[in-house]
């Protein structure tokens, strides 16, 4: 998963997005209408980084004033927080709950070191890619509350504002626009970055594992077959031995260069590339990514959210702090100016999508999908990346894309 780490205007969704998640304020039903339970002696341990430390201090005030329990937070690093929370919590010694990352969820369903939440009436209030993202094998784990992926980047002094419906149509805007470069996209140089052309993968119908009807992921590659050779076919076409839009010359930082000096029209970037991107005046619209195998763009998404510990004392209190205090218009607009992350929650996501930025973010998240949080990811990454570069690079699409696939299936048994 990327890290998203950018200011609040240089985050923001459109219309579009707001049509889907549009519901103005929370409604009532999202706060229980039960009476505060009594949580006298009890003490909730709660892990958080230091950038969202501030806005769980501000719920944890009033689940204290209206509960009579108590809030102790403990400060960690982020990157810490997976394999400390796997190894101290069949001790004892874990928190009853902590922040994580969904891409945590895998090892802490294997590890047996987290229970299920019931969402109850705030699953109304989120957006349905943050609750799959926090689903595993049919069960929610967690109280997601925040977004990240990539999208489409276009200068609009060169291309204006209008979205392009396919990659065909971005090509010949960006080439009539008289740029060197009508797109660029990031490959990590000879390394791959499948992250980022997943969208275009996506689009062909090959995912890289099978959701099953309950959001879940499953073991099952999907991204073999005549779905997944096209998707390679149109890899090399574009590669470097084709129409040279895809190439393995360009790193992250390239990229960001090529587009902010005006030499690329379009580019796929993350809000963490924002201010690199527009660092030498280049005007800018974010839109969702374009489809280039005839079915919608899905980008991965990245959510963020709050764990329960399956060894936790106090479960059914850490679950009611989730759903009642976490779970508010308040703690939500906090957690959202603390760090500013796109919303999974629907009402806040409405107000700060007065930002073109964001707005185009979360559209492009609209379309999307969890990246996969299985522990069989772990043996895909490298694979998937090494078969891209090599038929960027010009080598056969179908037999590097399918003996590729034959790998990924052998290293998940």
């Amino acid at each position: 998963m990327r890290k998203m780490g950018i200011g609040v205007a240089a985050l923001a969704t459109t219309t579009l997005l707001l049509a889907g998640c549009a519901g103005g304020s929370t409604p009532a039903a999202t706060e229980t209408e039960e009476a505060p339970i009594d949580a006298s002696g009890v003490t909730l341990t709660i892990w958080t980084d230091a950038n969202r430390k501030p806005a769980i201090e501000a719920a944890a005030k009033t689940f204290e004033e209206e509960t009579g329990g108590k809030v102790e937070l403990v400060q960690k690093n982020f990157e810490d927080i997976r394999n400390d929370f796997i190894n101290q919590v069949p001790t004892g010694n874990g928190p009853d709950i902590t922040v994580g990352a969904h891409d945590f969820l895998g090892s802490f369903v294997e590890a047996g070191v987290i229970d299920t939440v019931d969402l109850g009436a705030a699953a109304d209030q989120l957006e349905q890619v943050a609750i799959d993202a926090f689903t595993y094998d049919g069960q929610v784990y967690g109280f997601p509350y925040a977004l990240e992926s990539i999208a489409l980047i276009q200068n609009t002094d060169l291309v204006g504002e209008d979205a392009p419906a396919t990659f065909d149509d971005m090509i010949a805007a960006g080439a009539a626009s008289g740029a060197e470069r009508p797109f660029v996209i990031n490959t990590a140089g000879q390394t791959g970055d499948a992250y980022t052309m997943y969208g275009f993968q996506t689009s062909f119908g090959a995912p890289v594992f099978v959701q099953d009807a309950s959001g879940s992921y499953t073991s099952e590659v999907g991204m073999g077959g005549d779905a997944g050779n096209a998707f390679a076919e149109w890899l090399g076409a574009n590669g470097e031995t084709g129409t040279g839009y895809i190439s393995t010359t360009i790193d992250y930082d390239t990229n960001n260069e090529l587009f902010a000096s005006g030499k690329a029209a379009y580019t796929i970037q993350g809000p963490w590339a924002i201010e690199a991107l527009t660092a030498q005046g280049v005007n800018i619209k974010v839109n969702p990514i374009p489809s280039a195998g005839g079915e919608t763009a899905a980008p991965f998404v990245g959510v963020q959210g709050f764990y329960v510990s399956s060894q936790s004392k106090n479960a059914l209190v850490a679950q009611q702090f989730l759903t009642h205090y976490l779970a508010t218009d308040e703690a939500q607009q906090a957690l959202y100016d603390a760090d500013p992350r796109l919303p999974a929650w629907k009402s806040v996501a409405e107000k700060v999508a007065s930002d073109p930025v964001v707005a185009g973010f979360l559209a492009s998240a609209a379309n999307g999908v969890p990246q996969p949080s299985i522990p069989e990811m772990g043996s895909v990454w490298d694979l998937w990346n090494a078969a891209q570069v090599q038929i960027i690079k010009g080598a056969d699409p179908a037999s590097t894309w399918t003996k590729m696939v034959s790998d990924v299936e052998a290293a998940i048994g």
